[in-house]
C-alpha cells in the first residue's frame, strides 16, 4: 500500500441502514477523535440494494445520536470493485460473511473479509445481531457492540497507518 493512499475500511450488513452504517458512524468518530481522519478512509455498504439511497434506520440513528454521534450516509450495495478497493471490509454477521465471500469466488480477497467482532475487546460474540424487526434494547446492544469493536479495531488500524 503506497504511503500516500488512505487505509480504507468497509462495513457491511445486510440492509446498509442499521448495523453498518452505525460501525461506520462510530468509527469515523474515533478515528476522527484520534486525528487519523486524514489516514482512514471509512464507508459503509449492504449486501442487498433494497434500501439504497436512504439514510440509516430512524431508531438506528436515534440510539447513535443519544451518544453524542452525528449520523450521516446513505445506502447502497457492496460491490466486486469494493473487494478491490478497501483494504479490510467488516462484516456484521455469517450470513454477511459468506454473501460478500461469494463475490470473491476465487477467494483472492478472503483474508481481508472478517467478522467485526473479531474486533471485539469486552463481548465475545459470534456475530452483530440484526435489531430490524426486534425493540430498542436491539438497537442498544448493537450499539454496545459496536462501539467495542471499533475500539478494538482502532487499535488494529493504528499499526496500519504509522
Amino acid at each position: 500500500m503506497p504511503a500516500s493512499r488512505p487505509f480504507r475500511v468497509l462495513f457491511v450488513c445486510m440492509g446498509n441502514i442499521c448495523r453498518s452504517p452505525a460501525a461506520e458512524i462510530i468509527f469515523r468518530h474515533l478515528v476522527e477523535s484520534a486525528g487519523l481522519s486524514p489516514r482512514l478512509e471509512i464507508d459503509s455498504a449492504g449486501t442487498i440494494g433494497y434500501h439504497r439511497g436512504k439514510g440509516p434506520d430512524s431508531r438506528m440513528a436515534a440510539t447513535l445520536r443519544d451518544r453524542g454521534y452525528t449520523i450521516a450516509g446513505r445506502a447502497r450495495q457492496v460491490t466486486t470493485a469494493d473487494l478491490e478497493d478497501f483494504d479490510l471490509i467488516l462484516v456484521a454477521d455469517e450470513e454477511n460473511l459468506r454473501d460478500v465471500r461469494a463475490l470473491d469466488p476465487a477467494a483472492t480477497h478472503r483474508d481481508k473479509i472478517r467478522l467485526l467482532v473479531e474486533f471485539c475487546e469486552t463481548h465475545d460474540v459470534p456475530r452483530v445481531p440484526d435489531p430490524y424487526y426486534g425493540g430498542q434494547r436491539g438497537f442498544e446492544e448493537v450499539a454496545d457492540l459496536v462501539e467495542d469493536a471499533a475500539r478494538g479495531l482502532l487499535k488494529h488500524v493504528k499499526t496500519a497507518v504509522g
